[in-house]
């Protein structure tokens, strides 16, 4: 085997490898909203997410992205488990349609005389397109050019080969035969991290002669087995909700390999019989794509009626001891590459941290900051808002729009409103100042009309869409006249001397320091309502959300 054929097998083998990230992220990136709404309004059964697993996957060709779609949706409560199983079922069918373009196209036309026009037609789009949709098109348009172009490459490249490796040997070892080439498409596969890429190889060393048709099928099973582990490793840290999706794939893939596995021989030759039955040549290349796309929906036809014992199992098996209290419930690396759900789960995780925020300031405020769980509390919503910050670098390094880019600038500012106030009740917890009504004599009410005008903030703050949230900044303004009240009549005690004046100042720090608090804490959820665009359209009005809004959009 010389320099020449291994640079040209490795050569295609990038090219095909380029050329379908290159089409996966132009097709995910122009269909961008579209993707989200297709997913959240085609999945209200497991039947519809069948289908929308099904089109979607065929369409932006890879199951990864519609997996991680799908990961985002049952983690924002869109869609239930059971509907996520159904988009799972659809994506592995909707994966095989790589086989067919490879079988169709890549062996019956030119390859190379469609491949230099669709780079060229999408050089142009990309030239011309600015920041306009044609760049994603451009690019998934270059991408199918250069998928092409690596088939053509690796056509040629097996050529040379089959003379020089001479896979049918194994043919010779019998009953191992088969799991040596399951375990050929299982490696491809595992090394490739793509599918899609090992079955364009295994297609190629068929059509080739490199393999046989037993051997070919076998191998394709082995592809099948490999993809789970893309599923595997990104469960890696994920959230409940992302492993019982990933699990649920790696059940499902593993049972249709068995499938397959015991019912080769005869699906090879009812496909063969089928083929020839309606005059279509049994071109290897054409009956693998038929066979992996039959004992996927074969897969599928078994394992549909078993659907909700799957989903019963993986809800009792994962985490069924639920989150801890400092762990993040929404934000999952798997959905970083894809910046709008990414905002969706960040936006889902900054209201958790708020609810969690003012959760602390309530107790602080109900115990004079001396309850026993403050500081677990603390250490809790300290690492959920590292985390969040975590994954709001992790989004940066992605192509974002402005908005995007903007909405994220926004949740590190809600992370540090949130920061500030958990550290606010910590450093009142250490000193352990006590409110001194008797100081204020009559006037001591001016205490609790304080306190209840925080409560009432914290509280409105809690559900940015309603009718009172859109009165907060009326809220937020009583609030601090009743501090300034307060403010006036601590310093008149210190001055007559009916206070000390270190008890004073002590006094005019609890207080500054609980109104910074409560303030604090209402920012928080009103940046977060001006960038979420619900909360914004439920309260329209809202002084507050208009500021924040105008301030960075």
């Amino acid at each position: 085997m010389t320099f020449t054929l291994l640079a040209n097998l490795f050569g295609g083998l990038g090219l095909f490898l380029i050329g379908m990230r290159l089409m996966t992220q132009g097709l995910r990136q122009a269909a961008g909203h579209s993707l989200r709404r297709i997913l959240g309004e085609w999945t209200k059964s497991p039947g519809r997410g069948l289908f929308s697993g099904f089109f979607i996957t065929a369409l932006v060709q890879s199951s990864s992205a519609v997996t991680v779609a799908v990961i985002g949706f049952v983690n924002a409560g869109l869609i239930t488990l059971t509907q996520s199983i159904g988009v799972i079922y659809g994506s592995n069918i909707g994966t095989t349609v790589t086989g067919w373009i490879v079988a169709a196209a890549g062996f019956s036309i030119n390859i190379k005389g469609l491949a230099l026009p669709l780079i060229a037609a999408g050089a142009i789009l990309r030239l011309t397109g600015a920041i306009s949709k044609r760049v994603h098109f451009g690019d998934a348009l270059a991408g199918f050019g250069l998928f092409f172009l690596g088939i053509s490459t690796l056509q040629h490249s097996f050529d040379g080969i089959e003379s020089a490796l001479d896979l049918s040997a194994f043919a010779g070892a019998g009953i191992l035969s088969l799991p040596i080439f399951i375990g050929i498409g299982l490696i491809l596969t595992l090394l490739m991290q793509s599918s899609s890429a090992a079955m364009a190889l295994v297609l190629t060393a068929t059509i080739s002669g490199l393999m046989d048709l037993d051997q070919g099928a076998a191998a394709v099973i082995g592809t099948n087995i490999g993809t789970t582990s893309t599923a595997a490793l990104s469960v890696m840290g994920a959230t409940v909700n992302a492993k019982r999706v990933a699990v649920g794939h790696i059940i499902f893939n593993t049972v249709t390999a068995l499938i397959a596995l015991l019912t080769l021989p005869l699906l090879l030759k009812g496909i063969v019989l089928f083929t020839e039955s309606v005059g279509i040549s049994k071109e290897p290349a054409l009956v693998l794509a038929i066979f992996h796309t039959v004992f996927n929906v074969v897969g599928v036809m078994c394992l549909w009626p078993f659907t909700e014992r799957l989903v019963t199992f993986l809800e009792s098996k994962i985490g069924q001891n639920g989150d801890k209290k400092g762990r993040p419930k929404y934000l999952d690396k798997n959905v970083v590459s894809t910046p709008s759900l990414a905002i969706d789960a960040l936006n889902l995780e900054l209201a958790r941290i708020g609810i969690h925020t003012r959760s602390i300031v309530r107790n602080g405020l109900n115990s004079n900051f001396n309850y026993a769980a403050l500081a677990s509390d603390k250490g809790s919503l300290d690492n959920l808002i590292e985390t969040s910050r975590e994954f709001c670098a992790k989004m940066q390094g992605q192509p974002l729009t402005e908005i995007q880019a903007q909405q994220i600038a926004t949740a590190l500012r809600i992370l540090q409103y949130h920061r500030t106030s958990g550290s606010l009740c910590e450093s009142l917890a250490k000193k352990k100042i006590m409110p001194n009504m008797e100081s204020l004599g009559s006037d001591s009410d001016l205490v609790s009309v304080f306190l209840s005008s925080c409560l009432g903030v914290l509280n409105t703050a809690e559900h940015p869409c309603t009718a009172e949230f859109c009165q907060i900044d009326n809220m937020i303004a009583d609030m601090l006249s009743a501090y300034h009240d307060l403010k006036a009549r601590l310093l008149s005690a210190g001055g007559i001397g009916d206070l000390q004046v270190p008890e004073m100042v002590d006094q005019l720090e609890l207080f500054s320091k609980i109104r910074r608090i409560a303030k604090q804490s209402a920012k928080g959820s009103i940046y977060l309502a001006a960038m979420n665009p619900n909360s914004r359209a439920c309260c329209p009005g809202t002084g507050a959300v208009k500021f924040a809004w105008n301030r960075h959009w």
